[in-house]
Formats: C-alpha cells, structure tokens, sequence
C-alpha cells in the first residue's frame, strides 16, 4: 500500500512542477519572466508617486524601486521604458500568455 501512495505523490508533484514552469515574455529584445511582470504591476500599485522624483527623471518610478525583480531592471536602461513596462503588462494581463496562445510567451509545457 506504501508504495501506491509513494507513486500518487510522485504524480502529484511532477504536475505540481510543470504548472509551474516559467513563462517568459519576450518583447523588443527583453526577456522577463511573467511572474517579474505580475510583480510589477504589484509595485506600482503599492507607490507613492512623488512628482518631484517624476519631473528629474525620465524613468518610471518603479525603476527607482529596489525591490524590481532583476530581470526588469535592464528596461529602464531603455528610452522607452514606461512604453515597454505597458506593454509588458498588457501582455501578462491576458489568459493567452499562461495558456501560451500568445507568440510572445514562450516556455510553456
């Protein structure tokens, strides 16, 4: 009996990985995780924005956050950061990303 529990639990597990596999958005030349863009729009929620830090920087605020997830990081170097965070989350807000029917998600079981 042990060992039919054993391999109930092994099959659980090995679905529980797959559903969790990464997901990646590629969009003009970036590589994030869809998870990293999730949490992006988790942070911007959370900001304050000051219009002081808006008016010296061309950056979106969340650049300026040090909890960004590292993959996201490199789009601020980008002149067209807030148009590419947009867009990002545009992507990652619909269901076809995480049933991958969209061609700019990729990493999908």
């Amino acid at each position: 009996m042990g060992g039919k529990c054993q391999l109930q639990a092994t099959v659980v597990l090995l679905l529980f990985l797959q559903s969790t596999q990464c997901i990646f958005i590629k969009y003009h030349g970036f590589q994030v995780q869809l998870e990293s863009v999730k949490r992006l729009s988790e942070l911007e929620g959370q900001q304050v924005s000051s219009p002081l830090l808006q008016a010296k920087s061309l950056l979106p605020t969340v650049c300026h956050n040090p909890a960004l997830p590292l993959d996201l990081q490199p789009v601020c170097a980008s002149q067209e950061a807030a148009s590419i965070f947009k867009a990002l989350k545009t992507i990652a807000n619909t269901d076809e990303c995480e049933l991958c029917a969209n061609i700019a998600c990729t990493g999908c079981g």
